[in-house]
């Protein structure tokens, strides 16, 4: 079933989710702030090394099912399903992750949110992460218990993102089990064709699968200690 879908942030994880999604045969809007990165995918030039990326970038936005845009007003009125893909780098002189753009997505989308939304989180984040930004996202819309905050964490590799994103090894969907809603069965329609392939999806809490991904992240970094 296509379903329209926005996807903030348009760098590694955000551009092949939602070149992937499109693939799937899902309307989608990539949103971003940045003009020069957003020339380039219209133009279908991935600004990054993604083996595949580009030939799926270009199919998509020719078949119009694929476009980009820098207005979150633009992807309020088109989508109700929202991925939130940008980067959690590491805080400068500290061990912590920076936020400052996650929080801006929730800040400046949420307001625009007049009717029921699910924000799926993408990016890496500490455990508590979406359980703030559920209770942040829900003051700031007008459609309050209506927005629900969910987290799908990605596990690409580079050089096999595109190969990840529409052949995982498993889906992982944390949700709040304190405020039953849409997200899961919102998310059953969205992979729909990689559930019908078999595709194990683990639904858990927030915090689990917030949780998953940073051990996921741990276990990769040990593995690399241990091999050099």
């Amino acid at each position: 079933m296509t379903t329209r879908i926005a996807v903030f942030g348009t760098g590694y994880l955000g551009a092949t989710h939602a070149a992937c999604m499109a693939e799937l045969g899902h309307e989608v809007l990539g949103v971003d702030v940045d003009a020069a990165k957003l020339a380039k995918l219209e133009a279908g030039e991935v600004p990054f090394y993604e083996p595949g990326l580009e030939e799926v970038l270009r199919r998509n936005i020719a078949a119009g099912r694929l476009r980009f845009t820098s207005s979150y007003e633009e992807a309020a009125e088109f989508a109700d399903i929202h991925f939130l893909g940008v980067g959690t780098p590491q805080k400068k002189g500290e061990f912590a992750a920076d936020l400052k753009f996650v929080d801006a997505v929730i800040e400046t989308l949420a307001p625009l949110l007049a009717g029921p939304s699910v924000i799926f989180g993408k990016s890496t984040v500490p455990v508590g992460t979406a359980e703030r930004l559920g209770a942040r996202a829900r003051e700031l819309s007008p459609a309050g218990d209506g927005v629900e905050v969910a987290w799908n964490p990605e596990f690409l590799r580079e050089g096999f993102a595109v190969q990840d994103t529409l052949h995982p090894d498993r889906l992982v969907l944390g949700v709040d089990r304190d405020r039953p809603g849409r997200a899961e069965a919102v998310a059953r329609e969205v992979y729909a064709q990689l559930l019908d392939e078999g595709i194990p999806f683990l639904v858990s809490d927030l915090a689990t699968a917030e949780l998953v991904k940073a051990s996921a992240n741990a276990f990769l970094a040990t593995k690399i200690s241990f091999i050099n």
